[in-house]
């Protein structure tokens, strides 16, 4: 076969293969035909993608995270970038000192031997030396001084803390105390190195140019950023993102701002973000540090014990424009103002009543009625500035699990909370919902150059989300099979999650494929609406959930709404205020837990009795009607094991955790 016609073949059939029982190219045995087109992954740390920049994709043109810092920092100079509260008051940094200290700690990562594509790992608290100082942030560090910047959760365990760092060749580890110094040292037997203080000072011995060379080496279609993203079984995965992932966020777009001006007072145009959820994770990375960056917002760092109660000082002192958060952290919220409302006079019960009913109709109709300015003044504007929100514009929830309930309340008050969908492997975000296209339970519409649709539709419209775009991840480092799991030859992520899009192209997410539920009948059952149905006639239920993989029927494991010890994050015998007044309307007496549980409230047994058939009396099968209940002994929590770092539900822990009880649903023989 000549060279002309094994090009012709090529063209026509694919490459060819050597057949088997020659390795000659003198007889063929034509393959299936590969993909010509662009490559838009790749699982090599060095390896290079075709950025998805098609039609009207290509708005923004693609750039490193340097040029996005750098730009930033030019035109914004004296703006405030970070804020840090010391005793003496808050420490604060402009844009242009945060971007001289980058490249001051990049110059010293060089010269503690970082190499190219290797990785500087980072576990600690939040403080402005993620961002600045530290290789995660914006991921400058790591892609200036040529690595990757990898955060570790602090809670990781050595093992995972070892095979983090192997995957990732990591050459440099940043902790912040000594427990988490002793945990590196006992997985690498190696000496720490100086400590922060001296750290800056090796940036004398790198010269710009070797700096700028560096960073000059760097394309926007490489690897910046190494994500762990965990998974159910086997080792995390790591998920790489792009310079052009991270450098095109998903902000409600560069503000109006005017150019810099000497001082440092911010102007009323500026965005204020608070950073309180640990940097470790991509949603907080993607808001904190990207979004920031991108708006020229002005970052302040919490407490350390924000979570634990400090955080709503922190908002009244900030006084955020944009204020994101996690499912469980809003129903913290939600608990101040109810005990608040539940404290004062009835008349003031009763005005808030109305004004919050008011506020509940107007933001599921468009026109507010002339009354809802009143409202406003006497019960919105109180509630807002109670929690210290007076001044912002935007609320997102960054989890999946808010309730229906908690939502409501919070729209009541005018504080429409806007949900996000996206995964690690979409840097976080795919779909935004806005309050300008506001609806109630979607994740908005697909974001500027990405594209959605939907696969494989069931008689109900809902089938498999595949998301398309500029934020979809290069792939799975090392791990190339996985990877076209993942991203079809045309560059569409498969993302496992079941949902529809509407006729305006707004998605609603309904589960997961993995949470599917199968009868020993063969039908299956998405539990996810099912539990939301649940929560919404029981309000005293935080969380809910169906098992009966290849049993007869459903069942339904059930936690009450318990305070959280805030030094240890387990869960409380002790009810939230909601749930003792909501019990005090019942004219129960119950306070605890084990006052319902283990006394057996005939009150409250008989109310979570009625919430369960209703929300059976709404199912469109049987076979999807909840037949045995019990009530857990304990709410869930992340201490506990049933929660993940931002509170998802680990289904297969539970599943795990409370076998016994589930076990008993089926082991006495009945006739349904």
């Amino acid at each position: 076969v000549t060279k002309a016609d094994k090009k012709k073949l090529e063209t026509e059939v694919g490459t060819p293969r050597p057949c088997p029982l020659s390795p000659t190219w003198g007889l063929l045995a034509p393959g299936p035909r590969l993909p010509t087109g662009p490559r838009y992954w790749t699982s090599r740390r060095d390896g290079e993608v075709h950025l998805r920049q098609e039609d009207a994709f290509a708005s923004q043109a693609p750039v490193t995270v340097h040029d996005m810092v750098m730009n930033t920092a030019i035109k914004y100079a004296n703006y405030i970038a970070l804020g840090s509260k010391h005793r003496t008051g808050w420490h604060l940094l402009t844009y242009i000192e945060y971007y001289e200290e980058c490249r001051r700690a990049a110059k010293a990562f060089l010269k503690l031997g970082l190499e190219r594509f290797h990785s500087v790992g980072i576990m600690g608290l939040n403080s402005e030396e993620w961002p600045s100082d530290s290789p995660v942030g914006p991921h400058f560090l790591g892609s200036a001084s040529r690595g990757f910047s990898v955060g570790i959760l602090s809670t990781n365990s050595p093992k995972t803390c070892q095979v983090i760092a192997e995957s990732s060749e990591m050459d440099i580890f940043v902790v912040d105390n000594d427990r988490q110094l002793q945990k590196i040292i006992q997985v690498t037997h190696a000496a720490p190195s100086p400590q922060w203080r001296g750290f800056p000072d090796l940036a004398d011995g790198v010269s710009e140019d070797t700096l700028n060379q560096v960073i000059d080496s760097q394309k926007p279609n490489q690897c910046c950023a190494l994500l762990y993203s965990m998974s159910i079984a086997g080792p995390p995965k790591p998920v790489m993102l792009s310079h052009d992932n991270v450098s095109v966020p998903p902000g409600a777009g560069r503000p109006g701002l005017p150019a810099s001006r000497g001082g440092r007072r911010p102007p009323e145009e500026q965005e204020v973000l608070v950073s309180y959820l640990l940097l470790s994770y991509l949603t907080a990375q993607l808001f904190d540090v990207w979004v920031s960056i991108s708006v020229a917002g002005a970052l302040y760092f919490a407490q350390p014990d924000a979570l634990r109660g400090s955080l709503i000082d922190t908002l009244r002192e900030v006084k955020p424009t944009m204020f994101y958060s996690v499912p469980w952290v809003w129903d913290r919220l939600l608990d101040s103002p109810k005990t608040s409302q539940l404290a004062s006079t009835p008349f003031r019960r009763r005005l808030d009543k109305w004004a919050m009913c008011l506020g509940l109709r107007t933001n599921k109709r468009p026109a507010p009625p002339p009354c809802f300015s009143l409202a406003k003044r006497l019960t919105f504007s109180q509630a807002r500035r109670f929690l210290g929100l007076q001044r912002c514009r935007q609320y997102f929830n960054l989890g999946t699990g808010l309730s229906g309930a908690t939502t409501e309340y919070f729209l009541s008050l005018n504080m429409p909370i806007c949900e996000l969908y996206g995964l690690s492997e979409s840097t976080g975000v795919h779909t935004l919902s806005r309050q300008e296209g506001f609806r109630l339970l979607s994740c908005g519409k697909s974001l500027p150059s990405t594209r959605t649709k939907t696969q494989k539709e069931d008689g109900d419209g809902i089938g498999d989300i595949h998301i398309w775009g500029r934020n979809i991840f290069m792939g799975y480092l090392d791990d190339e099979e996985k990877t076209q799991e993942k991203i079809d030859l045309h560059g569409w992520l498969r993302t496992g999650d079941l949902g529809f899009l509407d006729d305006d192209e707004f998605l609603y997410v309904t589960g997961n494929e993995r949470d599917l539920i199968t009868l020993s009948s063969g039908e299956k059952i998405n539990p996810n609406p099912i539990e939301e149905r649940v929560k919404r006639y029981i309000p005293l239920v935080r969380y809910v959930v169906l098992v009966g993989q290849d049993a007869p029927y459903l069942c339904a494991l059930l936690t009450l709404k318990c305070q959280i010890n805030t030094d240890t994050g387990e869960p409380r015998n002790a009810l939230t205020s909601e749930a003792v007044a909501f019990c005090r309307q019942l004219k129960s007496q119950s306070t605890r837990l084990s006052d319902i549980v283990c006394d057996r409230d005939p009150v409250v047994t008989e109310f979570v009795s009625q919430g369960i058939d209703a929300a059976n009396a709404e199912v469109t099968s049987n076979s999807a009607k909840i037949v045995k209940w019990t009530i857990l002994e304990t709410d869930f929590s992340m201490a506990g094991g049933e929660l993940g770092a931002t509170a998802k539900l680990k289904r297969a822990n539970v599943g795990k955790m409370y076998q016994p009880e589930i076990e008993s649903f089926y082991s006495e023989k009945d006739e349904y």
